[in-house]
């Protein structure tokens, strides 16, 4: 584990379980399809769990005994539903909408570095309202290769204008931490998110934090007054 940085350019988050709470609009996907093929629905909390892991994984909660063939098949379905209902239920996790005004505040950059698809990132964050906000959005299928390779997230540094050494990566699954450390960026593991039914004390995080608060205050971010 390394000191925070000195002179902090910006901060870079995964999206899904981190920034945003999406769980709820996916699982009402899963819902739907289940109503679709006649299966009777899987309980909510499994499926939270694992919708870090996308969509593959979500269906596997209810179809997992058809193969992965099935899933394969099944799952452009899946995500026309998810795009139908996205950001119905969807809310930024607890004082996040605070720590984003917080670091704009004090002139810091921000931006995504997810394995979401594209076409779902984009719209999730315009409908969101963070489009004309975020300095970097970078999703799952912008290059070859996505978390936990290293790229993803220099090319949102490079984006977003900041240098790696002087940037936060900031994500609730182990690959975040991953592509953070192999990036050269400091990371942060939250024990807020969905945490792929792991503990994220092991995953070599430079820090490890429970609250989007607790990330304000490591940076000395002041609240803003209205």
């Amino acid at each position: 584990m390394k000191l925070l940085p000195e002179n902090i350019q910006g901060v870079l988050f995964d999206l899904d379980g981190t920034l945003l709470d999406s769980a709820p609009d996916l699982y009402a996907a899963l819902v739907a399809q289940c109503v679709e093929e006649g299966v009777a629905p899987p309980p909510y909390a499994p499926v939270r769990e694992v919708v870090s892991r996308g969509a593959r994984a979500v269906l596997r909660c209810a179809f997992g005994e058809r193969g992965e063939p099935a899933l394969e098949a099944l799952t452009p379905r899946y995500l026309q539903l998810y795009q139908d209902v996205m950001a119905q239920q969807t809310q930024a996790f607890d004082g996040v909408d605070d720590l984003l005004v917080r670091i704009e505040a004090h002139g810091l950059r921000w931006g995504i570095v997810t394995n979401k698809a594209a076409f779902l990132t984009d719209e999730l964050v315009s409908r969101i309202g963070w489009a004309s906000r975020a300095s970097a959005v970078v999703s799952g299928d912008t290059l070859p290769v996505k978390k936990p390779d290293p790229a993803p997230v220099l090319l949102a540094c490079a984006r977003a204008g900041v240098a790696p050494a002087h940037c936060l990566f900031v994500g609730d699954d182990r690959r975040d931490i991953q592509a953070g450390a192999a990036a050269g960026l400091y990371t942060v593991a939250v024990s807020w998110g969905y945490l792929d039914g792991g503990d994220p004390h092991t995953w070599g995080a430079d820090k490890v934090l429970a609250h989007p608060a607790e990330l304000a205050a490591l940076l000395q971010l002041q609240p803003v007054v209205a």
